[in-house]
């Protein structure tokens, strides 16, 4: 059964994001040769990436047209994508297709062969999938700063208990940790 694995960077305090969408550059505190590497090394443990629809857009609006991280940059266009929605008509993202139903098309991907499927960004899917009982482990990144406010990555919602994987420091004093989810 393939596993279904979460993935994004957080502030110490817990947001994803500032209080303005796409306010990310906190980003930047955590980023570092480590990071890049461990980013590079998700492109080869996965076959198929996962956003909702707002991660979506700006991933692609990002990644089609980057000029920087070019590694990074050949594996976001190249790999097979899904966006989580309702609304969307069309995914003008090569290589991706809608999952208007992204609990059951997620859940029907996992019995089917495969390398790991990612979520990647997307804070609200991840919560919808959590809730759901599909995850099978969250990756954050936690960087070494405090934002105060801004857009927090777990949202409210039953409880949750996890099983530390790994806890990696790196370069910049991030910390990448890895969580088994549990039933329990």
């Amino acid at each position: 059964m393939r596993q279904l694995i979460g993935w994004n960077l957080m502030s110490l305090d817990g947001y994803f994001e500032g209080e303005m969408p796409w306010d990310l550059s906190f980003h930047l505190s955590a980023w570092g040769e480590d990071l890049r590497r461990y980013s590079l090394s998700l492109g080869e443990e996965t076959d198929f990436i996962v956003f909702g629809r707002k991660t979506y857009e700006g991933m692609a609006a990002h990644w089609q047209d980057a000029t920087e991280e070019l590694e990074i940059k050949a594996y976001m266009n190249a790999k097979p994508k899904g966006v989580a929605s309702r609304s969307l008509d069309e995914a003008q993202w090569n290589n991706t297709r809608i999952l208007p139903d992204a609990v059951a098309d997620l859940r029907a991907m996992k019995t089917q062969p495969g390398k790991t499927i990612f979520v990647f960004g997307s804070a609200e899917l991840q919560h919808t999938l959590l809730e759901a009982g599909l995850m099978d482990e969250v990756r954050v990144c936690l960087a070494p700063v405090l934002l105060g406010r801004g857009n927090s990555l777990f949202k409210t919602g039953s409880e949750k208990r996890l099983s530390l994987l790994e806890a990696r420091p790196i370069d910049t004093g991030a910390v990448i940790l890895r969580y088994a989810t549990t039933t329990s």
